[in-house]
Protein backbone atom coordinates (compact mmCIF):
# COMPACT_ATOMS: atom_id res chain seq x y z
CA UNK A 1 0.00 0.00 0.00
CA UNK A 2 0.99 3.38 -0.70
CA UNK A 3 2.50 5.68 2.28
CA UNK A 4 1.24 9.55 2.05
CA UNK A 5 2.91 11.95 4.45
CA UNK A 6 0.45 15.42 4.40
CA UNK A 7 1.18 18.37 5.74
CA UNK A 8 -1.49 20.72 6.39
CA UNK A 9 -0.35 24.30 7.31
CA UNK A 10 -3.49 25.95 9.12
CA UNK A 11 -5.72 24.21 11.89
CA UNK A 12 -8.95 26.20 11.65
CA UNK A 13 -11.86 24.35 9.77
CA UNK A 14 -10.70 24.07 6.44
CA UNK A 15 -7.49 22.40 7.36
CA UNK A 16 -9.16 19.79 9.97
CA UNK A 17 -12.16 19.14 7.37
CA UNK A 18 -9.33 18.28 4.86
CA UNK A 19 -7.35 16.06 7.51
CA UNK A 20 -10.98 14.44 8.19
CA UNK A 21 -12.52 13.78 4.39
CA UNK A 22 -8.76 12.05 3.27
CA UNK A 23 -8.46 10.25 5.71
CA UNK A 24 -12.08 9.36 5.69
CA UNK A 25 -12.44 8.62 1.99
CA UNK A 26 -8.93 7.38 1.19
CA UNK A 27 -8.44 3.62 1.35
CA UNK A 28 -6.22 3.44 -1.40
CA UNK A 29 -3.16 4.82 0.87
CA UNK A 30 -1.52 4.65 4.09
CA UNK A 31 -2.69 8.16 5.33
CA UNK A 32 -0.31 10.37 7.85
CA UNK A 33 -0.92 13.61 8.29
CA UNK A 34 0.77 16.63 10.27
CA UNK A 35 -1.23 19.61 11.16
CA UNK A 36 0.55 22.84 11.78
CA UNK A 37 -0.75 26.14 13.92
CA UNK A 38 0.78 28.94 14.30
CA UNK A 39 -1.50 29.53 17.37
CA UNK A 40 -0.90 27.35 20.56
CA UNK A 41 -4.38 26.61 20.19
CA UNK A 42 -6.64 25.30 17.48
CA UNK A 43 -9.67 26.04 15.39
CA UNK A 44 -8.56 29.25 13.73
CA UNK A 45 -11.42 31.86 13.12
CA UNK A 46 -13.80 29.54 15.08
CA UNK A 47 -12.19 30.13 18.14
CA UNK A 48 -10.48 33.52 17.02
CA UNK A 49 -12.80 35.18 14.42
CA UNK A 50 -16.79 34.62 16.07
CA UNK A 51 -18.11 36.60 18.77
CA UNK A 52 -18.15 35.62 22.08
CA UNK A 53 -22.04 36.17 22.04
CA UNK A 54 -22.20 33.37 19.55
CA UNK A 55 -22.45 29.98 21.29
CA UNK A 56 -24.54 28.25 18.47
CA UNK A 57 -21.89 29.22 16.14
CA UNK A 58 -19.09 27.94 18.25
CA UNK A 59 -20.94 24.84 18.32
CA UNK A 60 -19.16 23.84 15.58
CA UNK A 61 -15.92 23.34 17.77
CA UNK A 62 -17.64 20.00 19.14
CA UNK A 63 -17.46 18.59 15.17
CA UNK A 64 -14.00 19.74 15.00
CA UNK A 65 -12.74 18.70 18.15
CA UNK A 66 -13.96 14.63 17.53
CA UNK A 67 -11.99 14.68 14.51
CA UNK A 68 -8.82 16.06 16.44
CA UNK A 69 -9.55 13.27 19.60
CA UNK A 70 -9.43 10.33 17.16
CA UNK A 71 -6.03 11.07 17.35
CA UNK A 72 -5.53 9.64 13.68
CA UNK A 73 -3.81 13.69 13.37
CA UNK A 74 -0.86 14.78 14.92
CA UNK A 75 -0.80 18.32 15.51
CA UNK A 76 1.83 20.68 16.21
CA UNK A 77 0.87 24.16 17.47
CA UNK A 78 3.03 27.17 17.61
CA UNK A 79 4.70 26.87 14.58
CA UNK A 80 5.03 29.29 12.06
CA UNK A 81 5.29 28.55 8.59
CA UNK A 82 8.19 30.31 6.98
CA UNK A 83 10.30 31.03 10.15
CA UNK A 84 9.75 27.44 12.42
CA UNK A 85 9.19 25.33 9.01
CA UNK A 86 9.51 26.50 5.51
CA UNK A 87 8.18 24.85 2.63
CA UNK A 88 11.59 23.11 1.88
CA UNK A 89 11.48 21.33 5.23
CA UNK A 90 7.89 20.21 4.10
CA UNK A 91 9.38 18.51 1.07
CA UNK A 92 12.28 17.07 3.16
CA UNK A 93 9.86 15.08 5.26
CA UNK A 94 5.88 14.45 3.17
CA UNK A 95 4.65 14.06 -0.20
CA UNK A 96 2.30 17.37 -0.78
CA UNK A 97 1.25 20.00 1.90
CA UNK A 98 -2.35 21.63 1.92
CA UNK A 99 -2.45 25.32 2.66
CA UNK A 100 -5.16 26.38 4.70
CA UNK A 101 -4.22 29.57 6.18
CA UNK A 102 -7.26 31.49 5.54
CA UNK A 103 -8.13 35.35 5.03
CA UNK A 104 -7.47 37.27 8.79
CA UNK A 105 -5.85 40.74 7.19
CA UNK A 106 -8.58 43.43 6.52
CA UNK A 107 -9.82 44.19 2.81
CA UNK A 108 -8.38 47.60 2.32
CA UNK A 109 -11.20 50.44 2.01
CA UNK A 110 -9.43 53.73 -0.21
CA UNK A 111 -10.95 56.97 0.69
CA UNK A 112 -9.17 60.00 2.06
CA UNK A 113 -8.50 60.02 5.62
CA UNK A 114 -9.25 56.16 6.25
CA UNK A 115 -5.59 56.22 7.89
CA UNK A 116 -6.21 58.58 10.31
CA UNK A 117 -5.95 58.48 14.20
CA UNK A 118 -9.02 56.88 15.16
CA UNK A 119 -9.64 54.35 11.92
CA UNK A 120 -8.94 50.78 12.67
CA UNK A 121 -9.40 47.55 10.57
CA UNK A 122 -12.76 45.14 11.78
CA UNK A 123 -10.35 42.28 11.70
CA UNK A 124 -8.37 43.65 14.53
CA UNK A 125 -10.97 44.51 16.88
CA UNK A 126 -12.52 40.90 16.44
CA UNK A 127 -9.26 39.45 17.07
CA UNK A 128 -8.60 41.86 20.61
CA UNK A 129 -12.51 40.73 21.58
CA UNK A 130 -11.38 37.15 20.69
CA UNK A 131 -8.46 37.37 22.79
CA UNK A 132 -6.01 36.53 20.15
CA UNK A 133 -2.53 36.44 21.59
CA UNK A 134 -0.72 38.46 19.12
CA UNK A 135 -3.05 41.60 19.49
CA UNK A 136 -2.88 44.17 22.07
CA UNK A 137 -4.08 44.26 25.46
CA UNK A 138 -5.82 47.05 25.36
CA UNK A 139 -8.62 48.94 22.55
CA UNK A 140 -9.35 52.64 22.44
CA UNK A 141 -12.90 52.94 23.40
CA UNK A 142 -12.95 56.78 24.06
CA UNK A 143 -15.40 57.77 21.15
CA UNK A 144 -18.58 58.36 21.73
CA UNK A 145 -19.74 58.42 18.24
CA UNK A 146 -18.31 55.39 15.76
CA UNK A 147 -18.83 54.10 12.07
CA UNK A 148 -18.94 50.79 10.89
CA UNK A 149 -18.43 50.76 7.02
CA UNK A 150 -19.77 47.46 5.39
CA UNK A 151 -22.86 45.14 5.92
CA UNK A 152 -21.99 41.51 6.27
CA UNK A 153 -21.60 39.52 9.30
CA UNK A 154 -18.71 40.89 10.42
CA UNK A 155 -19.69 44.70 9.89
CA UNK A 156 -23.35 43.37 12.29
CA UNK A 157 -20.57 41.54 15.34
CA UNK A 158 -18.76 44.54 15.82
CA UNK A 159 -21.67 46.93 15.92
CA UNK A 160 -22.81 44.95 18.48
CA UNK A 161 -20.00 44.12 20.34
CA UNK A 162 -19.31 48.13 20.04
CA UNK A 163 -23.38 49.18 21.82
CA UNK A 164 -23.68 46.22 24.04
CA UNK A 165 -23.15 46.68 27.49
CA UNK A 166 -20.44 44.71 29.03
CA UNK A 167 -22.14 43.31 31.75
CA UNK A 168 -24.18 41.30 29.42
CA UNK A 169 -21.33 39.42 27.70
CA UNK A 170 -19.85 37.92 31.09
CA UNK A 171 -22.19 34.96 30.71
CA UNK A 172 -20.08 34.34 27.84
CA UNK A 173 -15.75 33.29 27.28
CA UNK A 174 -14.94 37.05 27.01
CA UNK A 175 -11.19 37.19 28.57
CA UNK A 176 -11.12 39.94 31.53
CA UNK A 177 -9.03 42.32 29.51
CA UNK A 178 -11.83 42.82 26.75
CA UNK A 179 -14.59 42.64 29.80
CA UNK A 180 -12.54 45.58 31.24
CA UNK A 181 -11.95 47.99 28.37
CA UNK A 182 -15.73 47.45 27.40
CA UNK A 183 -17.26 48.01 30.34
CA UNK A 184 -15.41 51.73 30.32
CA UNK A 185 -16.32 52.18 26.57
CA UNK A 186 -17.87 56.00 25.90
CA UNK A 187 -19.79 54.65 23.08
CA UNK A 188 -23.19 55.61 22.98
CA UNK A 189 -24.17 55.95 19.11
CA UNK A 190 -23.07 53.55 16.49
CA UNK A 191 -23.24 54.23 12.77
CA UNK A 192 -23.77 51.20 9.68
CA UNK A 193 -23.14 52.14 6.41
CA UNK A 194 -23.92 50.13 3.50
CA UNK A 195 -23.66 51.47 0.01
CA UNK A 196 -26.97 49.36 -1.32
CA UNK A 197 -29.54 49.09 0.14
CA UNK A 198 -31.74 46.89 2.54
CA UNK A 199 -32.99 44.09 0.23
CA UNK A 200 -28.96 43.87 -1.23
CA UNK A 201 -26.95 43.17 2.58
CA UNK A 202 -24.74 40.49 3.10
CA UNK A 203 -25.26 39.56 6.87
CA UNK A 204 -28.14 36.67 7.52
CA UNK A 205 -31.08 37.53 9.42
CA UNK A 206 -30.10 35.67 12.75
CA UNK A 207 -27.28 38.45 12.90
CA UNK A 208 -29.75 41.14 12.29
CA UNK A 209 -32.51 39.76 14.67
CA UNK A 210 -29.67 39.28 17.71
CA UNK A 211 -29.18 43.30 17.10
CA UNK A 212 -32.82 44.17 17.67
CA UNK A 213 -32.91 41.86 21.00
CA UNK A 214 -29.60 43.93 22.58
CA UNK A 215 -31.00 45.05 26.07
CA UNK A 216 -30.66 49.45 26.62
CA UNK A 217 -30.26 49.84 22.57
CA UNK A 218 -32.25 51.42 20.36
CA UNK A 219 -32.33 50.44 17.03
CA UNK A 220 -32.14 53.50 14.33
CA UNK A 221 -33.85 52.88 10.89
CA UNK A 222 -34.73 55.90 8.30
CA UNK A 223 -37.91 55.65 6.21
CA UNK A 224 -36.00 57.21 3.04
CA UNK A 225 -33.70 54.15 3.23
CA UNK A 226 -36.95 51.82 2.41
CA UNK A 227 -38.23 53.40 -0.97
CA UNK A 228 -38.04 49.98 -2.79
CA UNK A 229 -37.22 49.95 -7.23
CA UNK A 230 -38.54 46.92 -8.81
CA UNK A 231 -35.20 45.04 -8.31
CA UNK A 232 -35.33 45.02 -4.85
CA UNK A 233 -39.17 43.72 -4.58
CA UNK A 234 -38.50 41.09 -6.50
CA UNK A 235 -35.43 40.01 -4.15
CA UNK A 236 -37.81 40.34 -1.30
CA UNK A 237 -40.44 38.01 -3.29
CA UNK A 238 -38.04 35.52 -4.64
CA UNK A 239 -35.71 35.08 -1.74
CA UNK A 240 -36.48 33.77 1.87
CA UNK A 241 -33.26 35.32 3.72
CA UNK A 242 -33.93 38.64 2.23
CA UNK A 243 -37.84 38.40 2.75
CA UNK A 244 -37.16 37.76 6.90
CA UNK A 245 -34.08 40.84 7.06
CA UNK A 246 -36.94 42.99 5.60
CA UNK A 247 -39.66 41.69 7.97
CA UNK A 248 -37.30 42.53 10.43
CA UNK A 249 -36.00 45.85 9.32
CA UNK A 250 -39.68 46.75 8.81
CA UNK A 251 -40.68 45.92 12.36
CA UNK A 252 -38.10 48.46 13.58
CA UNK A 253 -39.39 50.96 11.24
CA UNK A 254 -42.63 50.49 13.74
CA UNK A 255 -40.72 51.49 16.42
CA UNK A 256 -41.29 54.83 18.54
CA UNK A 257 -37.27 55.52 18.58
CA UNK A 258 -36.82 55.50 14.64
CA UNK A 259 -36.00 58.17 12.55
CA UNK A 260 -36.14 60.83 15.55
CA UNK A 261 -34.23 58.29 17.54
CA UNK A 262 -35.61 59.59 20.43
CA UNK A 263 -36.34 56.38 22.32
CA UNK A 264 -35.47 55.73 26.28
CA UNK A 265 -32.09 53.83 26.04
CA UNK A 266 -28.87 55.05 26.69
CA UNK A 267 -27.29 53.42 23.28
CA UNK A 268 -28.52 53.70 19.61
CA UNK A 269 -27.36 51.64 16.58
CA UNK A 270 -27.87 53.89 13.25
CA UNK A 271 -28.36 51.46 9.97
CA UNK A 272 -27.41 54.20 6.81
CA UNK A 273 -28.41 52.30 3.70
CA UNK A 274 -27.89 54.12 0.07
CA UNK A 275 -24.53 55.40 1.65
CA UNK A 276 -21.31 55.43 0.23
CA UNK A 277 -18.67 56.37 1.72
CA UNK A 278 -16.26 58.87 -0.04
CA UNK A 279 -14.06 60.73 3.31
CA UNK A 280 -12.70 60.55 6.68
CA UNK A 281 -12.24 63.83 8.19
CA UNK A 282 -10.00 64.66 10.68
CA UNK A 283 -9.34 67.42 13.28
CA UNK A 284 -6.42 69.31 13.97
CA UNK A 285 -4.88 66.72 15.40
CA UNK A 286 -5.68 63.92 12.72
CA UNK A 287 -7.65 62.33 14.76
CA UNK A 288 -11.36 61.01 13.08
CA UNK A 289 -13.66 63.77 13.22
CA UNK A 290 -16.28 62.83 10.57
CA UNK A 291 -17.88 60.49 8.17
CA UNK A 292 -18.80 62.23 4.50
CA UNK A 293 -20.98 59.83 2.38
CA UNK A 294 -22.88 60.56 -0.98
CA UNK A 295 -26.48 59.03 -0.93
CA UNK A 296 -26.68 56.43 -4.01
CA UNK A 297 -30.00 54.80 -5.47
CA UNK A 298 -30.24 51.63 -7.71
CA UNK A 299 -28.74 51.40 -11.12
CA UNK A 300 -31.94 48.80 -12.26
CA UNK A 301 -29.30 46.19 -13.36
CA UNK A 302 -28.39 45.27 -9.25
CA UNK A 303 -25.74 47.92 -8.53
CA UNK A 304 -25.72 51.18 -7.23
CA UNK A 305 -24.97 54.92 -8.87
CA UNK A 306 -24.14 57.73 -6.94
CA UNK A 307 -26.50 61.27 -6.33
CA UNK A 308 -24.24 63.59 -6.08
CA UNK A 309 -25.48 63.87 -2.68
CA UNK A 310 -23.19 64.45 0.01
CA UNK A 311 -23.91 64.48 3.64
CA UNK A 312 -21.95 64.53 6.55
CA UNK A 313 -22.08 62.49 10.16
CA UNK A 314 -20.15 63.60 13.32
CA UNK A 315 -17.92 60.43 14.60
CA UNK A 316 -14.61 60.08 16.57
CA UNK A 317 -13.55 56.36 15.39
CA UNK A 318 -14.56 54.39 12.57
CA UNK A 319 -14.09 50.29 11.83
CA UNK A 320 -13.75 48.97 7.90
CA UNK A 321 -15.93 45.93 7.74
CA UNK A 322 -15.35 45.09 3.86
CA UNK A 323 -14.13 42.21 4.16
CA UNK A 324 -10.63 39.88 4.92
CA UNK A 325 -7.89 39.23 2.58
CA UNK A 326 -5.65 36.63 2.79
CA UNK A 327 -1.61 36.74 3.29
CA UNK A 328 1.65 35.39 1.59
CA UNK A 329 3.09 32.69 2.37
CA UNK A 330 6.97 32.14 1.98
CA UNK A 331 8.37 30.20 -0.86
CA UNK A 332 4.43 29.78 -2.35
CA UNK A 333 2.73 31.47 -5.61
CA UNK A 334 0.50 34.67 -4.27
CA UNK A 335 -1.92 36.39 -6.02
CA UNK A 336 -2.20 40.22 -4.54
CA UNK A 337 -5.41 41.75 -6.30
CA UNK A 338 -7.42 38.60 -4.57
CA UNK A 339 -5.39 37.73 -1.15
CA UNK A 340 -5.22 34.29 -2.28
CA UNK A 341 -2.97 30.94 -3.69
CA UNK A 342 -3.52 31.05 -7.58
CA UNK A 343 -4.84 27.63 -7.99
CA UNK A 344 -6.95 25.30 -10.26
CA UNK A 345 -9.76 23.77 -7.92
CA UNK A 346 -7.21 23.77 -5.12
CA UNK A 347 -3.80 22.82 -6.79
CA UNK A 348 -1.45 25.20 -6.55
CA UNK A 349 -0.67 27.16 -10.03
CA UNK A 350 1.78 29.92 -10.74
CA UNK A 351 0.38 33.39 -11.45
CA UNK A 352 1.56 33.86 -14.82
CA UNK A 353 2.15 30.80 -16.71
CA UNK A 354 -0.57 28.75 -14.77
CA UNK A 355 1.88 25.55 -14.44
CA UNK A 356 0.97 23.59 -11.82
CA UNK A 357 3.08 23.87 -8.59
CA UNK A 358 3.74 19.83 -7.92
CA UNK A 359 3.07 19.15 -4.43
CA UNK A 360 1.56 22.64 -3.22
CA UNK A 361 -2.88 22.46 -2.71
CA UNK A 362 -4.58 24.87 -1.05
CA UNK A 363 -8.31 24.89 0.68
CA UNK A 364 -10.91 27.36 2.56
CA UNK A 365 -10.22 31.26 2.45
CA UNK A 366 -6.55 30.96 1.40
CA UNK A 367 -8.06 28.89 -2.25
CA UNK A 368 -11.29 31.06 -2.88
CA UNK A 369 -10.92 34.27 -0.98
CA UNK A 370 -13.07 35.20 2.03
CA UNK A 371 -16.33 34.23 1.03
CA UNK A 372 -19.30 31.65 2.07
CA UNK A 373 -20.09 30.07 5.98
CA UNK A 374 -17.88 27.63 7.51
CA UNK A 375 -20.59 25.05 6.04
CA UNK A 376 -19.06 25.74 2.70
CA UNK A 377 -15.31 24.56 3.63
CA UNK A 378 -16.50 21.13 3.32
CA UNK A 379 -17.11 20.81 -0.04
CA UNK A 380 -14.18 22.95 -0.73
CA UNK A 381 -11.57 20.60 1.09
CA UNK A 382 -13.33 17.75 -0.85
CA UNK A 383 -12.26 19.11 -4.22
CA UNK A 384 -9.08 19.93 -3.34
CA UNK A 385 -8.72 16.01 -1.97
CA UNK A 386 -9.70 14.77 -4.55
CA UNK A 387 -7.08 16.65 -7.02
CA UNK A 388 -4.23 15.46 -4.23
CA UNK A 389 -5.29 12.03 -4.96
CA UNK A 390 -5.15 11.98 -8.62
CA UNK A 391 -1.56 13.71 -8.53
CA UNK A 392 0.31 10.74 -7.19
CA UNK A 393 2.95 11.35 -9.63
CA UNK A 394 3.73 14.38 -8.88
CA UNK A 395 3.40 14.23 -5.11
CA UNK A 396 7.63 15.11 -3.53
CA UNK A 397 9.70 12.39 -3.29
CA UNK A 398 10.73 13.08 0.90
CA UNK A 399 14.54 12.53 1.92
CA UNK A 400 12.98 11.46 5.17
CA UNK A 401 9.31 10.99 5.63
CA UNK A 402 9.75 9.37 9.07
CA UNK A 403 7.25 10.19 12.01
CA UNK A 404 10.30 11.01 14.08
CA UNK A 405 12.26 13.65 11.80
CA UNK A 406 9.68 16.76 12.59
CA UNK A 407 9.69 16.71 15.83
CA UNK A 408 13.82 16.33 15.77
CA UNK A 409 13.90 19.07 13.98
CA UNK A 410 11.47 21.76 15.68
CA UNK A 411 13.14 20.26 18.80
CA UNK A 412 17.09 21.22 17.12
CA UNK A 413 15.84 24.84 16.19
CA UNK A 414 14.08 25.09 19.94
CA UNK A 415 10.83 26.03 18.83
CA UNK A 416 7.92 25.33 21.94
CA UNK A 417 5.39 23.46 19.91
CA UNK A 418 2.31 22.45 21.57
CA UNK A 419 0.31 18.65 20.70
CA UNK A 420 -2.72 17.98 20.73
CA UNK A 421 -2.57 16.84 24.55
CA UNK A 422 -1.65 20.16 25.44
CA UNK A 423 -4.51 21.76 23.64
CA UNK A 424 -6.54 19.28 26.13
CA UNK A 425 -4.66 20.76 28.55
CA UNK A 426 -5.16 24.45 28.10
CA UNK A 427 -8.92 23.57 27.22
CA UNK A 428 -9.65 22.65 31.08
CA UNK A 429 -7.61 25.03 32.41
CA UNK A 430 -9.55 27.57 30.56
CA UNK A 431 -13.24 25.99 31.55
CA UNK A 432 -11.32 25.61 35.03
CA UNK A 433 -11.06 29.42 35.08
CA UNK A 434 -14.61 30.11 34.48
CA UNK A 435 -16.40 27.76 36.60
CA UNK A 436 -16.14 29.60 39.75
CA UNK A 437 -18.12 32.57 37.93
CA UNK A 438 -20.46 30.23 36.51
CA UNK A 439 -19.08 31.17 33.00
CA UNK A 440 -18.27 28.55 29.70
CA UNK A 441 -14.59 29.57 30.22
CA UNK A 442 -11.98 31.95 30.47
CA UNK A 443 -9.85 32.35 27.45
CA UNK A 444 -6.08 32.40 28.41
CA UNK A 445 -4.73 35.22 26.06
CA UNK A 446 -0.75 35.86 26.50
CA UNK A 447 0.83 33.75 23.89
CA UNK A 448 3.94 32.68 26.77
CA UNK A 449 1.05 31.81 28.47
CA UNK A 450 -1.03 29.31 26.76
CA UNK A 451 2.42 27.72 26.07
CA UNK A 452 3.42 27.07 29.50
CA UNK A 453 -0.20 25.68 30.45
CA UNK A 454 0.12 23.24 27.39
CA UNK A 455 3.38 22.03 27.61
CA UNK A 456 2.10 21.29 31.62
CA UNK A 457 5.36 23.23 32.35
Amino acid sequence: MTKLRLAIVGAGPAGIYAADILLKAERKFDVSIDLFEQLPAPYGLVRYGVAPDHPRIKGIITALRDVLDRGDIRIFGNVRFGEDLTLDDLKQHYHAVIFATGAIRDADLDIPGIDAVGSYGAADFVSWFDGHPDVPREWPLDAASVAVVGVGNVALDVSRMLAKHAEDLLPTEIPENVHAGLAASAVTDVHVFGRRGPAQVKFTPLELRELGELRDVDMVVYDEDFDYDDASRAAIASNKQVMVIDRVLQSWRQRPSVNNAGGEASRRLHLHFWAKPVEVKTDAEGHVSALVYERTRPDAEGGVVGTGEMREVPIQALYRAVGYFGSPLPGVPFDKRHGVIPNHEGQAVHKDSNERVPGVYATGWIKRGPVGLIGHTKSDAMETVRHLINDQASWWQPADPSDEAIPALLAARGVKWTDLEGWHRLDEHEIALGAPHGRARIKVVPRDEMITVSRGE
